[in-house]
């Protein structure tokens, strides 16, 4: 009685266990890979739809964005646009190409540089720390100009060579630019990786600033999606590794028995 009992116990964590726990390890793996390209492959996919690559090809946006820089903007409607955006654009008056400057003013707005080294914006001077240590706005200085509804004047963030609203003053729009032309929103720098761009604080006092877009959630799902993928593949051989390990152990262990 007492060498029939000994033998069933140590039978019941034998062989018959190991495939259990060997199986388990198998759905876990195959959940979790499937997960991990759910979320990789919908990021990727969310992101392409939401996103657009420009390359910059002159520095007129440094320091913020340099020549060469490959950036990440936002397909947005021109009436989502706000004070402090930094936009992408096509207006064929200006160059048959998409051009990329900031947002400083909206329809309805007066804007002039510049006094104490300020740019104002409905008579407010807006703090422009994207200028750059010691850049000044007075490079870019201009007479006060008030801008036409559903049209938006834009800087260049290198005031001193960038040809922006302030060097078409003499046309027909007085340098601005229709909402309609906007394509997209820079969220964020890519290569080199320097990150979302930071928030224009300054224009706060006239309005509510955009919001960022979804990249940082994208980018999250893709890593997650990553992280799964490569764990739950490894996680399967791993589980019927030690599965055997332990079949083996308890088979040689009754067997001494």
């Amino acid at each position: 009685m007492s060498g029939q009992s000994t033998t069933r116990t140590a039978s019941g964590g034998g062989p018959g266990t190991a495939r259990s726990a060997g199986r388990t390890g198998q759905r876990l793996s195959g959940l979790a890979v499937t997960l991990g390209l759910v979320l990789f492959l919908g990021g990727f996919a969310w992101g392409a739809v939401v996103y657009r690559p420009y390359t910059v090809p002159t520095p007129s946006m440094a320091p913020t964005i340099d020549a060469g820089d490959r950036v990440l903007a936002e397909r947005i409607d021109g009436g989502d646009v706000r004070r402090g955006d930094v936009v992408v654009f096509t207006d064929t008056t200006w160059a048959d190409v998409p051009l990329i400057k900031r947002v400083v003013a909206v329809g309805g707005d007066t804007v002039s540089c510049c006094r104490d080294g300020k740019l104002k914006v409905n008579g407010e001077a807006i703090e422009e720390p994207y200028l750059g240590g010691g850049a000044a706005a007075e490079f870019g200085a201009f007479p006060e100009v008030t801008v036409p509804e559903g049209r938006l004047f834009l800087l260049g963030d290198e005031r001193a060579g960038s040809v922006d609203s302030t060097a078409h003053l003499t046309d027909a729009a007085g340098g601005t630019v229709s909402r309609d032309a906007v394509r997209a929103r820079v969220d964020a720098v890519v290569w080199p990786m320097d990150g979302m761009l930071t928030a224009p604080t300054g224009f706060e006092r006239l309005g509510d600033l955009s919001s960022p877009g979804p990249l940082r959630t994208v980018v999250a799902m893709v890593i997650a999606g990553a992280v799964l993928v490569l764990g739950g593949a490894a996680y399967g051989p791993l589980a019927q590794r030690a599965a055997g390990s332990r079949a083996r152990a308890n088979t040689g262990s009754a067997g001494g028995r």
